[in-house]
C-alpha cells in the first residue's frame, strides 16, 4: 500500500503555493494524499491584495469524519496556520497521531527575510512553537527558525549561531531540524540536525537571482516523499534542492513569476 499522508496546509484559488504545489510533487511521488485546507485564498501574496477564508470550522468537522471513517496516516505535514484555535486543535491531532508512530513534518510559516509576513504577529510565532514541540522534521527557513528560537537575526551569522539556533529549536521538542535559505559567510547553504543519526550536516546551493512563491512548499513536499520512500535525510535534504533548483531552472523564462513554478509541467525532474 502506498503511503498516505495527510496535508494540512492553505490553499490557493491561483497560485502553485502550499496544497496546489505539495499535492502534484507527493503524486508523483506515489504517496496517497489526504489535505486539510487551513485557510482558502483568493492568490499568492505576492499579488499584493488578496481574500482569506478561514476554514477553522470545517477542519474540525473533517477531522472528525475522517475518525469516525478509520482514515489513518503515515505522515503528517503541516503549514500556514490562521489562528491560535488552529494552532492548538492541529497541534493536538499530532500530539495524538504521534503517539500511534505517525512521522510529524512542520513547516512554520511565518515570515523571510528578517521579517514576519503580513498578518503574522507574536501570537502567530507562539502558535508555531506549539506545533514545533511534537514534530518529528522542522523545516523553517532562516528568518522563521531565528523567530522559534526567539533570537536576533542577523546578516551574517556564524557556523556556532546556526547551530545555537538549531539547539534552541530542538529545545522546543523538535527532533530533526532543517533550516533553508541560510547565508553564513557569504556561503549559501542548508544547515540541519539529523536525530536519528545524531548528526549536524549543512549542504551547500548556489542561488538564483530570481523569486518565486512557493518554493519553500515544493522543498517540503520533496523531503517528506523522498524520507517516506526509504531514504536518510541528507539524501533527502539534497534530493529537495536539487529538486527545486531544476524546476526553478525549468521556469526561468515565466512571465508571471507571482503565480509560483508550473509544476505539472516539470514534475519529471523528480526522477533526474
Amino acid at each position: 500500500m502506498n503511503n498516505q499522508v495527510l496535508l494540512i496546509n492553505d490553499m490557493a484559488g491561483y497560485g502553485k503555493v502550499a496544497l496546489s504545489a505539495m499535492i502534484p510533487v507527493l503524486s508523483h511521488m506515489g504517496v496517497n494524499v489526504y489535505n486539510l485546507p487551513t485557510a482558502l485564498v483568493s492568490n499568492t501574496l505576492d499579488y499584493g491584495k488578496f481574500d482569506i477564508l478561514d476554514t477553522t470550522d470545517y477542519m474540525k468537522n473533517t477531522l472528525r469524519v475522517w475518525d469516525e471513517l478509520g482514515f489513518s496516516f503515515h505522515a503528517v505535514s503541516t503549514g500556514f496556520i490562521v489562528n491560535e484555535e488552529q494552532a492548538d486543535l492541529v497541534t493536538n491531532y499530532c500530539l495524538k497521531q504521534s503517539q500511534n508512530q505517525v512521522l510529524i513534518f512542520c513547516d512554520p510559516i511565518m515570515g523571510d527575510d528578517g521579517k514576519l509576513y503580513n498578518g503574522m504577529s507574536d501570537k502567530t510565532v507562539e502558535n508555531m512553537r506549539k506545533l514545533v514541540s511534537c514534530a518529528d522534521y522542522v523545516m523553517p527557513n532562516y528568518t522563521e527558525a531565528v523567530y522559534l528560537a526567539g533570537a536576533d537575526y542577523q546578516e551574517n551569522p556564524s557556523e556556532e549561531d546556526i547551530r545555537c539556533l538549531i539547539e534552541r529549536i530542538r529545545e522546543i521538542g523538535a527532533k530533526s531540524v532543517i533550516i533553508t535559505s541560510v547565508n553564513s559567510n557569504g556561503i549559501d547553504q542548508v544547515a540541519c540536525y539529523d536525530a536519528a543519526q545524531d548528526r549536524y550536516f549543512s549542504l551547500t546551493y548556489e542561488c538564483i537571482p530570481i523569486r518565486f512563491p512557493g518554493t519553500g512548499d515544493i522543498f517540503s513536499a520533496v523531503l517528506l516523499g523522498s524520507i517516506l520512500n526509504g531514504n536518510d535525510m541528507e539524501t533527502s535534504v539534497a534530493k529537495s534542492m536539487r529538486v527545486v533548483k531544476r524546476m526553478i531552472e525549468e521556469n526561468m523564462g515565466n512571465e508571471d513569476t507571482y503565480k509560483g513554478i508550473l509544476i505539472e509541467s516539470c514534475l519529471g525532474v523528480i526522477d533526474e
